[in-house]
């Protein structure tokens, strides 16, 4: 699943820690055969590649939480967002910082994304403008800019200024209540519209990444690193 590029972190990390590369190793390969074969032309992404086993060859490309197996599942662009630009920062290696970019290009440049720039909860499902947000595709995506502005000169400020349009729009107009919706910070986040499960409910992780692309943001502008 593209989310698995959310886990390669804990293996870099475990690697740096323990002095042991094969920890690097994985994680390297792990994202660059998720580059091979989770992309389509268009820089969306699969949310599961399922593979043979045996051989390693894919059997299948298609989706769990998404519309549609050709759609694009708003988060999974996100994860995706994400962890291509923290393999960045961890290998160096100009190919992930390029596919990070191609993403962030796609999500900019979707039609179906709103003006307040918090997706539908994937970019292909039938009923837009009349289907459930993703508040957590929106705050994943807002930290993973942060982070991506520090290694792309170019296109920094753009970054930057998504980021800032994201996290205004989310404290303005998707937070949940002072000492209500049981402590949560933001609403309107979809866990699986597909199952319905956990659609148009605040969701946990939706408020961790907000929190932390607000560190981010805070830290980047006082110190020029969003490196938390």
């Amino acid at each position: 699943i593209i989310d698995n590029m959310m886990n390669l972190e804990l293996l870099f990390e475990a690697s740096r820690l323990s002095g042991d590369s094969t920890f690097y190793n994985i994680a390297r390969k792990h994202a660059d055969t998720t580059m091979a074969n989770h992309f389509r032309e268009d820089n969306s992404c699969y949310h599961v590649v399922d593979y043979d086993p045996e051989t390693g060859e894919v059997r299948k490309r298609q989706t769990a939480q998404g519309y549609a197996d050709e759609s694009a599942w708003a988060r999974g662009q996100a994860w995706g967002l994400y962890g291509y630009t923290m393999c960045y920062r961890e290998t160096g290696l100009p190919e992930f910082l390029e596919r990070a970019k191609q993403i962030a290009s796609y999500i900019f440049s979707n039609p179906t994304l709103p003006d307040d720039l918090i997706p539908y909860w994937d970019y292909n499902a039938p009923g837009i403008p009349d289907e459930p947000r993703d508040v957590s595709a929106a705050t994943v995506t807002a930290s993973a800019l942060y982070e991506l502005s520090m290694y792309d000169e170019t296109n920094r400020t753009g970054y930057v200024d998504r980021a800032d349009r994201i996290l205004e729009n989310l404290t303005n107009r998707y937070r949940a209540s002072v000492g209500k919706d049981c402590g949560f910070l933001l609403l309107h986040s979809t866990g699986s519209k597909t199952h319905g499960s956990e659609v148009d409910v605040p969701i946990v992780y939706a408020d961790y990444y907000y929190l932390e692309a607000l560190l981010r943001k805070a830290k980047l502008e006082k110190e020029g690193t969003a490196l938390l």
